[in-house]
């Protein structure tokens, strides 16, 4: 979404009757400012979504309530929407909350939406792919993050090599998406075999899921980097949200281009 359109939306919004003029005029200043300074602890990037086309998610861990409540605040108070907390706890979720204003956690990412509204949907898609089921905390946060930021996603769970006629059944479905995110721990070996059978880029997500000589992830990590099938790209361990930015980058692209 750039920037003239999300004028567009604001007028619109007005002339429904959604916003006041004053709360029109504000959002519409806040376009001509970058950052916004939230007390001495955060500096906001206010204009990401439309400068990326991937919005701000603010990261939990090292954050006080109150400084995620200041953040959280100052992002609805100047318009923005589906505001995207990961790694957050349930407890600070629930003293976060208010009324007033719409979220949604989701438990096995530990991923909050605040400020909610039906996501902006386009065309094109991004399959998430995971290797087993332990795997899906970090696939649901790749998947919000993409979701939010209006890509379509299809997940393709527990489809790792152990069993490699599961992930054959579902090829075909996973090979019409224009970005694979592959979410996988242990050996990893799952992000190879795709980037070996599909004509589509492979994001490679290694988890920290596994025993011993695994090391919370390294070995995933180092399997994934090493990958013998060319076009496998990876991210660093757990990292949900930078796969998402990624292929939701990707995907709009190629979107654009097929239709001009």
């Amino acid at each position: 979404m750039d920037v003239s359109a999300t004028i567009r939306t604001l007028l619109q919004r007005l002339a429904d009757g959604e916003l006041t003029p004053e709360q029109c005029g504000d959002q519409l200043s806040s376009l001509q400012s970058t950052h916004l300074h939230v007390g001495d602890f955060a500096r906001l990037d206010l204009n990401r979504r439309e400068r990326t086309g991937f919005p701000e998610v603010v990261y939990a861990p090292g954050k006080a309530e109150e400084e995620l409540r200041g953040i959280v605040t100052s992002l609805i108070e100047h318009g923005r929407y589906n505001i995207l907390v990961s790694r957050l706890e349930n407890t600070l979720y629930e003293a976060l909350c208010d009324d007033t204003v719409a979220s949604r956690y989701y438990v096995r990412s530990s991923t909050a939406v605040f400020a909610m509204r039906p996501p902006d949907s386009g065309s094109g898609r991004v399959a998430i792919v995971t290797a087993g089921t332990s795997d899906l905390a970090v696939a649901e946060e790749a998947e919000l993050a993409c979701i939010y930021a209006g890509t379509t996603v299809e997940r393709f769970a527990d489809v790792g090599v152990a069993g490699i006629d599961r992930l054959l059944e579902v090829l075909p479905d996973i090979a019409r998406s224009n970005v694979c995110i592959c979410v996988a721990g242990m050996e990893a070996a799952l992000p190879s075999v795709l980037a070996g059978l599909l004509p589509i880029p492979v994001i490679g997500v290694p988890t920290s899921v596994g025993y011993g000589v695994n090391e919370g992830g390294v070995n995933a990590l180092l399997s994934m980097l090493g990958s013998c099938a060319p076009g496998v790209l990876t991210v660093n361990i757990d990292n949900g949200i930078g796969a998402a930015a990624a292929a939701h980058r990707i995907n709009k692209l190629l979107e654009r281009r097929r239709h001009e």
